[in-house]
């Protein structure tokens, strides 16, 4: 046996022991006694199983160490065990099949916080993974970066970034390669209509809003919500206040290409427009159910909500519990379907700097059970964007957008529906008004109340 693997033997044998708090086990009946000097500790044959279990599953590791002789032993080079344990994380999480659920080395877990706080050095795009397709597309050009100087644009298929090839499993690659130093360039290939085009793209600091907003004619507001991180939740919350104090009396948010971001992030702007009750619910493999609930207080203004096929995790929880709450309606096309949760877990670090993994622990659900999760949200007013405008880069407002416009006119029929049902609801029942008291019942009237639904 090699030295790496009596080690890791040994250290197994170390954490059975340890975990059983003692140094030798000996067999009587159903127990099993374990021996520290003068103590002694006694388990059941069910945790002693266990505990085996434990051990038989760590023992699966050490082909990892016998792997690591082999190389030690005869590559020809020697080897950077670093990436080589890298690469062993990577894959074992793979081995989950889970797009979701991976691994951050130090470079890439810097930057993902990077991504929130919305300041880095870059050239400004946003993209969007496609797994089935295996693809990479650009989903938002920033306006006044190197980007959009370029002539890159929303609708792009990334192919190539520098001599890296774009897949959807390499997109965070493709992310960190245009990432880097100020004024220095890469070289991007995208797909536009059939054709290869390579552009050469400067990088600088880039500074990304995550909410735009302004005023639509007919009082109608218009909030833009790019990515459910940073400070979304303040930004989107100032945006409301103001659009209401220049006299809103109904709202567009904007959720298109939204690939989603924070859980609670979307939480805190559902709570907005909802009085307390159940926003969504999740359940972990185990079975066991987590309810989020919003809290009382709440905006009323009438709310249309534009989706599609971009809109994804934290972009479907808020639209589509704010929808069975019923507080919107959606417009636009089918979302991408993502209904499955993620924890980001700090890990031990590396040489001192901090890692970290992304965990896919829970699939939610909406109120009334609704599954999200590869089947996606079908608006309720189905609006497609023609073909000749799907990469068309829109300035806000810009009502030339079809769905913008089908989304306004739909918020504006939704404020006068909402007029006529709270009129409706005020006006006195024939029997008030002359003072009469309704004697009538029906049959369900006589029912004891815990029969009722």
């Amino acid at each position: 046996m090699s030295k790496v693997c009596r080690i890791v033997s040994l250290i197994m044998i170390l954490c059975l022991l340890c975990a059983s708090g003692g140094s030798a086990f000996a067999v009587g009946d159903s127990l099993f006694s374990f021996f520290n000097k003068s103590d002694e500790v006694t388990i059941s044959k069910d945790e002693y199983d266990r505990l085996k279990a434990e051990v038989d599953s760590l023992k699966q590791f050490a082909k990892l160490a016998e792997i690591m002789d082999v190389v030690d032993e005869y590559y020809y080079e020697e080897p950077d065990k670093s990436a080589m344990l890298e690469y062993a994380i990577w894959g074992m999480l793979q081995g989950l099949g889970d797009n979701y659920t991976f691994y951050y080395n130090p470079k890439s877990w810097k930057q993902m916080w990077e991504d929130d706080e919305g300041v880095y050095a870059g050239v400004g795009i946003q993209m969007l993974a496609d797994f089935t397709a295996n693809t990479v597309t650009i989903s938002r050009v920033f306006k006044d970066t190197p980007a959009q100087e370029a002539g890159l644009k929303k609708g792009d298929r990334l192919i190539r970034v520098d001599d890296l090839t774009v897949t959807a499993e390499t997109m965070q690659d493709a992310a960190n390669l245009m990432r880097g130093k100020e004024a220095e360039t890469v070289e991007i290939e995208v797909v536009r209509k059939g054709e290869n085009i390579v552009f050469t793209v400067g990088r600088r600091v880039i500074t990304v809003n995550t909410v735009e907003s302004t005023m639509l004619d007919n009082q109608v507001g218009l909030i833009i919500l790019y990515d459910f991180a940073g400070d979304c939740v303040a930004s989107f919350t100032q945006a409301l206040k103001e659009l209401r104090e220049q006299g809103a009396t109904a709202l567009v948010v904007d959720l298109r290409d939204n690939g989603g971001g924070w859980v609670d992030a979307a939480e805190k702007i559902a709570d907005l427009f909802v009085d307390k009750q159940l926003l969504f619910y999740a359940e972990d493999r185990f079975g066991n159910r987590n309810e989020t609930y919003t809290k009382d207080g709440k905006d009323d203004i009438p709310l249309v909500i534009m989706i599609n096929g971009g809109s994804a995790s934290s972009s479907e929880i808020l639209s589509g519990s704010l929808r069975a709450a019923g507080r919107a309606r959606l417009l636009g096309t089918q979302s991408y379907g993502k209904g499955i949760m993620q924890y980001v877990v700090p890990l031990s670090g590396v040489d001192g700097d901090e890692d970290g993994m992304q965990v896919t622990f829970a699939q939610y659900f909406m109120p009334d059970g609704q599954v999200v999760h590869k089947v996606g949200l079908t608006p309720d007013v189905v609006v497609e964007m023609p073909e000749e405008l799907a990469a068309e880069y829109f300035e806000l407002g810009d009502m030339t957008d079809p769905q913008l416009q089908a989304a306004w006119e739909e918020a504006v029929k939704l404020r006068q529906d909402e007029k006529l049902g709270a009129e409706a609801a005020d006006e006195p029942a024939d029997n008030e008004i002359a003072g009469e008291t309704d004697w009538s019942f029906s049959a369900e009237d006589l029912l004891p109340a815990w029969l009722k639904m």
